[in-house]
């Protein structure tokens, strides 16, 4: 028996250092890379195929819509465009549309058409210049007289119920229409900013999460599951906005939950409110959602302190599991987490040039206390032992 135990001692001395080596290895090895996604997206198609979606709509509303416009935006910045088209042909259908109310200017509401529009674009991006997509001409001819109609700048994405982030998500794909077609809606964007500018969140200083359908005044201060999607798209309206709003995000969001890895708050420093459905549970005010796509979003900014940090923090607590053609995060438990990790890791612009570096957030040596941790970790089951064998020495004549 007593060497039965020694032997389980082992091996769980094994496993244990196995474990803190590789994590301590995912600390600082490269995150994002292009074929880390792909295996993502292997899984995710499979579990699409499997009915993934559809499990994900009975979580919260737009879990079928965001399930397939996910990884359509994630097979562009790959380039494959045949699966890209593969998920829009999921999203213009009837049961993409069946939560959205057709009654809603534009129709179905801007959430629905704004990201359907901003797909069709990413799509006709990666299509020689001057590929004909009437769709995405008439959606865009859409949304824009919408917004020309609209006395305020954020339109509804339900009946009477307004996010600023779906509005921001519309007017991108807006700006990419005038990036890859002859321009035609400046002056709605002009008109929009102005909007935006005039119906910022007192707090914060950033776009509101959700604003009065009538008025545009904001009903909810600024949270970090929007405000991650909205510093996401707006580099692609306008980079100078865009900049001031994301640095203004960076210093009212960004944390360092424990001392450890960064990750981004659901509500601002100083501010606590409960968790829902958009931002899951939030340990010590944490979203983890809101740092998974904050990931995408500093990526867009050029952050490549903040995005490499985030990436292998991520890698540390995602537990991704691989195959030999697959890769899932969390298990795989919830394929939708998977889709918004691949598209934060894989964006890039679209159409344009990439955003200058802004100043670092984040210094390389913030990995410094987890690896010493992750190292006393794998070498803690061997001290007992090294300890008497140097008695033993000591003691010997």
């Amino acid at each position: 028996m007593a060497r039965v135990g020694r032997v389980a001692r082992l091996a769980a001395a094994i496993i244990i250092g196995v474990v803190a080596l590789v994590a301590a290895v995912r600390l600082v090895a490269p995150a994002q890379t292009t074929d880390s996604v792909r295996r993502q997206q292997t899984f995710l198609r499979a579990a699409l195929e499997d009915g993934a979606a559809t499990r994900a709509q009975q979580q919260f509303p737009e879990g079928y819509f965001f399930s397939y416009a996910l990884y359509g935006l994630t097979a562009v910045n790959l380039g494959d465009l045949d699966e890209a088209r593969w998920a829009l042909t999921h999203l213009d259908s009837p049961t993409a549309r069946e939560p959205f109310d057709a009654g809603l200017s534009p129709q179905y509401g801007v959430f629905y058409r704004g990201w359907l529009n901003y797909l069709r674009g990413a799509i006709l991006s990666l299509q020689p210049r001057g590929t004909a997509d009437p769709a995405f001409d008439s959606d865009s001819a859409d949304l824009a007289a919408a917004f020309d109609a609209s006395p305020v700048p954020f339109l509804a994405a339900y009946p009477g119920q307004a996010w600023p982030v779906d509005s921001t998500v519309a007017i991108a794909s807006l700006a990419l229409h005038d990036k890859l077609r002859p321009p035609r809606y400046g002056a709605t964007i002009t008109r929009w900013l102005s909007g935006v500018r005039v119906n910022l969140d007192p707090a914060t200083g950033l776009m509101p999460h959700t604003a009065d359908v009538d008025t545009g005044a904001f009903t909810s201060g600024a949270r970090g599951t929007s405000q991650s999607i909205i510093q996401r798209f707006l580099p692609e309206i306008d980079s100078q906005f865009a900049r001031d709003q994301y640095l203004t995000f960076r210093t009212k969001f960004l944390s360092r939950p424990l001392g450890l890895g960064p990750a981004i708050r659901e509500y601002p420093h100083g501010i606590s409110g409960p968790a829902d459905v958009d931002s899951g549970p939030l340990p010590l005010g944490i979203s983890f959602s809101a740092t998974v796509v904050t990931l995408g979003a500093a990526r867009m900014q050029g952050d490549r302190s903040l995005a490499s940090g985030l990436a292998n923090f991520g890698e540390v607590l995602g537990v991704p599991l691989d195959t030999l053609h697959t890769r899932r995060y969390a298990l795989g438990v919830l394929p939708i987490g998977d889709a918004f990790l691949a598209w934060s890791k894989s964006t890039r612009p679209l159409a344009g040039p990439a955003q200058p570096a802004p100043p670092a957030a984040l210094s390389w040596w913030w990995r410094t206390p987890l690896l010493l941790l992750f190292l006393l970790i794998a070498a803690a089951p061997w001290l007992p032992a090294f300890i008497r064998r140097r008695r033993a020495a000591r003691s010997a004549p």
